[in-house]
């Protein structure tokens, strides 16, 4: 997973609302280029729209429909929030996976993450992980 890097994940965050992280997310993708600040806006834009929590503490923040146009390069940015953070009707969530996809590429993104996210024994390795390294092998065995 090219698009992910060990400098697009930030470990042991604490932060206090959705929106919080959301913009936390969202800032990585901008910081290392991927996509313009304006995504920031659709990823929060999106949020009011339909949650993006996933279950299993994951949540998927990414911009709307008509946000591609803020996207330069597919990427992907990893927050970890040990303590979690309420996305609303009591989701807590403590790994947020933000998304920026250019053309489709976001599919094969979204393939692998849903399949690391769908083993209880990865959310709770990447909620505990203390390196990126850590983080970054979990999905590398998913081919």
């Amino acid at each position: 997973m090219s698009v992910f890097a060990k400098e697009n994940i930030l470990l042991n965050t604490a932060v206090v609302t959705k929106e919080e992280a959301i913009r936390l997310t969202g800032n990585i993708l901008v910081e290392k280029g991927y996509v313009d600040a304006d995504y920031i806006e659709k990823m929060l834009e999106r949020e009011q729209l339909t949650s993006t929590y996933m279950g299993n503490f994951v949540a998927i923040p990414h911009g709307t429909e008509d946000s591609k146009s803020f996207v330069k390069q597919s990427g992907i940015s990893f927050v970890q929030v040990p303590e979690g953070v309420d996305f609303g009707g009591g989701n807590i969530v403590k790994l947020l996976i933000g998304i920026a996809g250019k053309d489709n590429e976001h599919l094969d993104i979204l393939s692998k993450i849903a399949i690391v996210c769908s083993e209880e024994e990865n959310i709770e390795k990447l909620v505990a992980a203390e390196t990126a390294e850590e983080i970054l092998a979990i999905f590398d065995d998913v081919n």
